[in-house]
């Protein structure tokens, strides 16, 4: 063997060292961000902002309410007028409170219908955090129990928004409702992690969300808004979800993205158009 082919010998090998050292660095940062994912899930999937247990919501004819939950009390708001007609129980996006996310009842006093909505643990002056999808399974259904009984005979619509449609999905297979409103709503968090973490395992995902699993077991006629311009849950989330229910309604709104949703007049018409037909059909 001559001196330059044992030195190319010792090169390759060194080479070869370097390369599995790198590979397995690499390995070992990729197992690490899996696993602070999986401990820090929460703080990745929900922004709520804290209210003061002394802060008062100044909202005309709504009424603060409490529910008791085990190891927390969730916060929510009613709004009630004379003679409604219904009622929206709204299960809102993962970020904000409820003093955010009802800056006016306008539109539910001249559709003539009560609202009833919650803030998640740790949302607003709701207690506790959120620990599992089931708990928060859990706390829609405390709430629906709580508040739909004062409503019986009349027609109840689950409304849910963006974090919430998953949840209304859900509470909709255990619950009669009139109808199932989801608004910027996702087929799976599953789906959503791959759209934005396309590196991330499904196995990851402690909050798989899987609402085009259960849209099987849902009965109640569904309504589905999405802006198309939304860049956090792509307009093709509805649009699996109407392939899964063809009978569904489905509203595109063209210059829509995700926050501003509501402020579009096709998306106040065809909520008021839903609830008058809703009202007179009962």
């Amino acid at each position: 063997m001559t001196i330059a082919s044992e030195l190319a010998g010792k090169l390759r090998h060194v080479w070869l060292r370097n390369a599995l050292l790198v590979l397995l660095g690499l390995f070992l940062l990729y197992a690490a961000a899996i696993a602070a994912m999986l401990v820090r899930q929460e703080a990745l999937l929900f922004y709520p902002v804290k209210l003061a247990a002394d802060f008062r919501f100044n909202k005309p004819d709504v009424i603060e309410r409490q529910i008791e939950v085990p190891g927390a009390t969730l916060s929510a708001l009613h709004f009630r007028q004379p003679d409604a007609k219904g009622l929206i129980f709204f299960l809102h996006g993962n970020a904000g409170n409820l003093d955010i996310w009802l800056p006016s009842t306008e539109f539910y006093r001249r559709a003539g219908y009560d609202l009833f909505m919650i803030d998640y643990r740790g949302f607003g002056k709701s207690t506790g955090r959120i620990e599992s999808e089931a708990q928060l399974h859990a706390d829609v259904r405390a709430a629906w129990n709580s508040i739909t009984p004062e409503y019986a005979g009349k027609p109840i619509v689950i409304y849910g928004r963006s974090l919430g449609s998953g949840l209304a999905v859900k509470l909709a297979t255990e619950v009669d409702a009139a109808q199932l409103i989801l608004v910027s709503a996702y087929s799976s968090f599953v789906q959503l992690g791959r759209d934005h973490f396309p590196w991330v395992p499904s196995f990851a995902t402690r909050y798989p969300m899987r609402s085009d699993e259960w849209l099987a077991q849902v009965s109640e006629p569904i309504l589905l808004i999405h802006g198309a311009r939304d860049p956090l849950v792509n307009v093709k989330h509805s649009q699996q979800i109407k392939a899964l229910r063809p009978e569904a309604e489905l509203l595109i709104l063209p210059e829509a993205s995700h926050n501003d949703v509501h402020e579009f007049p096709a998306y106040t018409k065809a909520l008021s158009a839903k609830l008058t037909a809703l009202a007179q059909s009962h």
